[in-house]
C-alpha cells in the first residue's frame, strides 16, 4: 500500500513525471528516476509532513489541475485564445533544426537577443543516456539550437527548479502543457519567483511515450539500444526523422508516421490518456504542428515546417509580436476554425474526456480535479455510441495499480 500522498499519485496511475515534487522538496525528499516499465516517476525518500502534504496537493497536475485565465477570449474546446497563427522561423536554420517550422526555437532566441529572458530552461538530449532527457539552460541562439527538436520520451525539467531558481536573471520555461500547468499553479502565492518568469511555453503534446517505446523502435531499425550512441526522435526537416546515430558511426532512420504513428504513440503512460490539456492552455504561448490536412487527417509528407502558434495571455502575445517586429519570425493570421484541421486528435480528445474520467472513476472511486477545463461543455454534441466506445475502452485500459 502506498505510504504517502506521493507514493499514491504514482499507484494511480496519475502521475505526468512534471517533477516538481522533486524539485520543490529536493531529492532527500523525493528524487526522480526511470521506473521499470520506462517512465519518469518520483521515488520518495522520505515522508512529507502535513505542511508539506499541502503543499503537493497545491501543485501537483496528478491531483488537481485549475485554470484561471485572464483573457476574456476562451474557446470552449481551444482554451484562452488572444491570437491564434501559422508561422516559422525567417532563419533557415532554425526552421529546418525545429520540429515544426521552428516556431518555438525562434521565440525563444528573439526573447533572449531582445533582452526579454535571460536565459531559456528546457529540455534536451542526455549526453550519457541517448534515449532521456536533462533539463537545459540556454543563454544563446547556439545554445537554444542544440537543443531544438522533439523529445518522444520522458522528461521531468521541474525537478530541476532549484538550478533554475540558482541562475541570475528572468526566465523563459519551456515544458509540456502538463509541465505548465505544475508551474503555474506553483507560482501562485510565491511572487518572488513568478516575477523572475519572463514566461512560460509549451508545446502540444499527445502524450509521452514509456523509454521501452524507443527501445522498440532500435529495435526494428535492427540495431541494440545499447548501440545508440545518440538518438534524434525529429527536427532537419518536417515532420523529419527519427534517427539513431550508432557508436559504429551508422545513422539508421524511420520516418516520422512509423516511428510515432505505429511504435511511440502505443507506449504511452495512462495519465496522458486521461489528460483535460494537451494544447497549453496554462501557457503564455503555445506552438504545435500545423499540418496540412488530407482526407480528414494530416498529411506527414516532408515539406517546409510550419508552427501552429497561439497566443494564451496578453504577455505571450506581445512576446510573439516582438518576435515578428525583429524578424525572427514570420506570422499570418489564422482562423481558429482551422485548429481542428491541423490538431484533429487534440479537439477529440478533450471532447471525449468526460467519458474516460467516468471510466475511471467507476473503476478507481477518484479522479483528478480538473477544474475550469470546460469538459462538460466539450463532450456536447458527441454522439452517445462514441462515447460509450470511450468508455468501454478506458475501462479495459485501465492498468492494475501501481504498474505505470
Amino acid at each position: 500500500m502506498p505510504k504517502n500522498v506521493i507514493e499514491q499519485v504514482v499507484a494511480d496511475e496519475l502521475c505526468t513525471g512534471c517533477g516538481l515534487c522533486s524539485g520543490h522538496f529536493g531529492p532527500a525528499k523525493a528524487v526522480m528516476a526511470i521506473n521499470t516499465s520506462g517512465y519518469l516517476r518520483p521515488f520518495p525518500k522520505l515522508d512529507l509532513n502535513k505542511q508539506e502534504q499541502t503543499e503537493f496537493k497545491s501543485f501537483c497536475p496528478g491531483i488537481m489541475i485549475e485554470l484561471k485565465s485572464q483573457t476574456k477570449q476562451i474557446h470552449q474546446i481551444w482554451g484562452p485564445l488572444v491570437s491564434c497563427s501559422v508561422g516559422w522561423a525567417t532563419d533557415s536554420e532554425t526552421r529546418h533544426q525545429g520540429s515544426s517550422g521552428g516556431g518555438i526555437s525562434a521565440l525563444l532566441i528573439s526573447m533572449i537577443e531582445s533582452g526579454a529572458a535571460d536565459f531559456v530552461a528546457h529540455n534536451g538530449a542526455d549526453p550519457v543516456h541517448p534515449f532521456r532527457n536533462v533539463l537545459k539552460i540556454s543563454r544563446s541562439r547556439a545554445e537554444v539550437l542544440s537543443a531544438a527538436g522533439s523529445r518522444y520520451s520522458p522528461s521531468g525539467p521541474l525537478a530541476g527548479l532549484a538550478e533554475i531558481l540558482a541562475q541570475p536573471g528572468r526566465f523563459v520555461f519551456v515544458g509540456k502543457p502538463c509541465d505548465a500547468a505544475a508551474l503555474r499553479s506553483y507560482l501562485k502565492g510565491r511572487p518572488h519567483i513568478a516575477e523572475r518568469v519572463a514566461a512560460i511555453v509549451a508545446f502540444m503534446c499527445a502524450g509521452i511515450p514509456s523509454e521501452k517505446g524507443t527501445e522498440e523502435v532500435v529495435k526494428k531499425l535492427g540495431a541494440k539500444p545499447a548501440d545508440v550512441a545518440r538518438f534524434s526522435y525529429r527536427g532537419n526537416g518536417w515532420p523529419g526523422n527519427a534517427i539513431a546515430t550508432l557508436h559504429d558511426g551508422r545513422q539508421l532512420e524511420m520516418d516520422y508516421a512509423s516511428s510515432w504513428g505505429n511504435i511511440l504513440n502505443r507506449h504511452l503512460q495512462f495519465r496522458c490518456k486521461i489528460c483535460p490539456d494537451g494544447t497549453g492552455e496554462f501557457a503564455d504561448l503555445v506552438c504545435a504542428d500545423a499540418w496540412y490536412g488530407k482526407d480528414g487527417y494530416p498529411d506527414f509528407a516532408e515539406q517546409a515546417g510550419r508552427s501552429l502558434i497561439l497566443a494564451r495571455t496578453d504577455q505571450g502575445q506581445t512576446l510573439l509580436e516582438a518576435a515578428v517586429a525583429t524578424s525572427h519570425l514570420k506570422r499570418e493570421d489564422c482562423p481558429v476554425e482551422d485548429i481542428s484541421l491541423m490538431q484533429p486528435y487534440q479537439e477529440s480528445r478533450k471532447r471525449l474526456l468526460v467519458s474516460r474520467l467516468a471510466a475511471l472513476f467507476l473503476r478507481r472511486g477518484r479522479i483528478p480535479k480538473f477544474k475550469g477545463m470546460r469538459l462538460i461543455r466539450s463532450a456536447i454534441g458527441i454522439g452517445p455510441s462514441v462515447h460509450w466506445r470511450n468508455f468501454i475502452g478506458t475501462i479495459r485500459r485501465i492498468p492494475s495499480q501501481g504498474k505505470s
